[in-house]
């Protein structure tokens, strides 16, 4: 199943005031859905997409999330409405705990992310 931009903008909306607002302080570039897929480079087409990333640069501090990428693997996984509630809640969720930890001065989830990675890698007999 997929749902159109604007059911997974409304969506992310009703997820967003889940949350406190005090973990938006600061992300005053907001949180952006944008139609685009993302295929990470790293792995072969179509086996790997990001969906999400916390920015932090000379534009401020905003959240991406890549409706696209949340597309391609919901055709890929064949997800129903509950699979993308749950992929979206995760990766939002993540983003704004990087925002929260570069607020602090922490990369706990960084160093996570990285591990993943190298995991996620060595699966596919990449480098790591």
């Amino acid at each position: 199943m997929v749902l159109s931009i604007d059911q997974v903008n409304d969506l992310l909306d009703e997820m967003a005031e889940q949350f406190p607002e005090a973990l938006f302080d600061g992300l005053n570039g907001g949180v952006n859905l944008l139609e685009e897929a993302v295929p990470d480079p790293e792995f072969p087409a179509g086996e790997m997409y990001i969906l999400g990333e916390y920015c932090e640069d000379a534009l401020g501090r905003y959240i991406n999330l890549y409706y696209g990428s949340f597309t391609a693997l919901a055709e890929k996984e064949d997800w129903d409405e509950d699979d993308w509630q749950d992929e979206l809640y995760t990766t939002f969720s993540h983003e704004l705990t990087h925002h929260m930890e570069r607020r602090g001065g922490l990369h706990a989830l960084d160093d996570w992310d990285a591990e993943e990675l190298a995991r996620w890698r060595a699966e596919y007999g990449q480098d790591v």
